[in-house]
């Protein structure tokens, strides 16, 4: 039907994907690479139910080899195909590749990471063979994508659930994609699976027919009511067939499922008008008001970590807040909505800019004779350039107010079970950042057995990192006395434990914890890492570590990985819901 030259229907508009979600029984998929990549992609399809196929030349990564020898996937050498031809020469990538799928009619899905010049030969073999690919970095030969993915774990049974939250940019920002998808995940409540997994089983008990429900109960010793019997006089149960009956239960089910009350909100302070007017009607001004500023810490993120000092400062005093562009939206949540809210516009090359921008609007609503709180992240002078506000704000006639907040550089490693003093392991602390001004590197403390290094704002620059601290420099021909030496006295050993805290006290925080020859190997597997996180060099938990030395500590490393050499641990302790 058209009117009016329009169609009553939406238009489509192209370049979207149609994504599905399905399960990889009686389905392969073949992945022709061998890196950290294909191994990710792997696992991904295992946890699917497919079976995997890595087809791979020369060097294998170490998951991939693990899982053949655990018989999880089966793991296939490129250079010991068959020949396809009679010639002593072997033959051509594409003929191999075409000879091997041939014999595996199973294969319903190929992922290739590799890339070489014969990539798009390879994608022309299996788009000849009516199979779907895709290619690394290659959108263009793309049947399928994959998504950016995250499941999330029961917190009754502590295994993985059924729900899983997929975000796709259709190629346009992989990056970003994962950036999304880490805001989704942070915004639902921890327990949300547990609740999927009651959901699920209230269908099933709804599908099911009265017999099966009442088997259902007697196995459960009549701990389940039956949902919706129907009601006596209003239709038989006999004159009800299985299908209608099966179909009342699921109305049931969905409108009790959809219809329930959204949860209580709190409402922000009413705010008192004060009377203007005199007995004798006269009008009163009141005294202009005097504006501050105050240069609040908001803690690491966690809402309970809040002072009472900045709670009051948001709740009560503040006109207007001026917040950093990374703050968590459960802190912003908490400030009524009768307070104006400015968020930084910071991004990588702008910070100089939104820093300025912030400081001024503060002077100018100052000025009006408002309450500024200008919102820092974690403990406002411990990176956080308070100082450089504090004087600014002074010059322009405001003596700033400085709330102290709680730094990530103690609480996180708290969060992450990492104690940063411990007798017998660690005596002293030296924090510092991995990154310094304009961007210009950072001279580390030198390796000392007995204490702990905090490195802030590290994870962007890892490699360079890990290389400043384990390089011996007296060996590289640089000498000692070189002013450029990125670290201070001793190198650190190679099995140094380390772990990096990713959003440290988030509900999605995550810890990756390693040695420092392995740390940039997991991290490669773990995946991107946002640039925000800190950096903390573990011990090994053995309160023996400063009696007994460093002859122990390789002895100590094995006890803490075992067979692996890097462990990786994702969420907060269930405890801090309740705190």
């Amino acid at each position: 039907m058209v009117s009016n030259g329009l169609s009553q229907y939406p238009a489509p508009v192209g370049r979207a994907s149609l994504l599905l979600t399905f399960k990889g029984h009686r389905n392969t998929i073949l992945i022709i690479g061998g890196d950290v990549l294909a191994a990710s992609r792997a696992f991904a399809a295992l946890e699917a139910g497919m079976q995997v196929i890595i087809l791979a030349r020369g060097l294998v990564c170490d998951e991939l080899r693990w899982r053949a020898d655990q018989q999880q996937v089966n793991l296939t050498d490129w250079d010991m195909l068959p020949s396809v031809s009679t010639s002593p020469l072997p033959s051509a990538p594409e003929e191999s590749l075409s000879a091997f799928l041939a014999e595996n009619p199973s294969i319903s899905l190929i992922r290739i990471t590799i890339h070489t010049v014969d990539t798009p030969a390879l994608a022309r073999i299996c788009h000849a063979h009516n199979i779907p690919i895709n290619v690394t970095d290659h959108p263009a030969l793309c049947d399928f994508s994959f998504a950016s993915m995250h499941r999330f774990a029961d917190p009754s049974t502590g295994g993985q659930s059924a729900l899983q939250v997929g975000v796709t940019t259709n190629g346009e920002g992989c990056r970003l994609a994962g950036h999304v998808r880490r805001e989704i995940v942070s915004m639902l409540p921890k327990d949300i699976a547990g609740a999927v997994r009651q959901v699920g089983r209230l269908r099933r008990l709804a599908k099911n027919t009265d017999d099966e429900v009442a088997e259902c109960e007697e196995g459960e010793n009549s701990s389940v009511t039956t949902p919706n019997r129907p009601v006596p006089g209003w239709r038989s149960s006999a004159t009800e067939s299985k299908d209608e009956s099966s179909r009342r239960r699921m109305k049931w089910a969905a409108q009790l499922i959809l219809s329930g009350d959204s949860p209580q909100t709190i409402s922000p302070c009413s705010v008192q008008v004060p009377n203007e007017s005199s007995l004798h009607n006269l009008t009163l001004l009141p005294p202009p008001k005097k504006g501050r500023i105050l240069l609040v810490g908001s803690g690491p993120g966690y809402p309970s970590l809040l002072t009472i000092a900045t709670h009051n400062a948001l709740m009560k005093h503040a006109d207007l807040v001026l917040s950093d562009k990374l703050h968590p939206a459960a802190i912003l949540a908490l400030i009524p909505e009768t307070i104006e809210v400015c968020i930084a516009s910071k991004f990588p090359g702008n910070a100089e800019g939104a820093q300025s921008e912030m400081m001024d609007a503060a002077v100018e609503a100052a000025r009006r004779g408002l309450t500024v709180v200008r919102l820092k992240q974690e403990d406002p002078v411990v990176y956080g350039r308070a100082g450089e506000e504090v004087l600014f704000f002074r010059a322009h006639g405001f003596e700033p107010l400085v709330v102290p907040g709680v730094s990530s550089a103690l609480a996180a490693p708290i969060f992450a079970g990492i104690p940063v003093t411990q007798r017998g392991v660690a005596e002293s602390v030296v924090v510092c950042t991995g990154v310094g001004r304009q961007g210009k590197e950072v001279k580390l403390p030198g390796y000392e057995c007995s204490r702990t290094v905090l490195i802030l704002m590290g994870v962007a620059r890892i490699a360079q990192v890990v290389d400043a601290m384990i390089r011996n420099d007296s060996n590289s021909g640089e000498g000692l006395q070189n002013s450029e030496r990125r670290r201070e006295e001793r190198p650190y050993p190679r099995n140094t434990p380390i772990a990096i805290i990713e959003r440290g006290s988030m509900p999605d925080q995550r810890v990756v914890a390693s040695t420092l020859g392995d740390i940039c190997e997991a991290l490669d597997i773990a995946g991107e890492q946002r640039p925000l996180a800190v950096l903390a060099l573990q011990g090994s938990g053995d309160t023996s570590v400063l009696e007994e030395g460093e002859e122990r500590d390789e002895e100590r490393i094995r006890k803490w990985l075992g067979v692996c050499r890097w462990v990786m641990r994702e969420g907060i302790d269930q405890g801090w819901v309740e705190v």
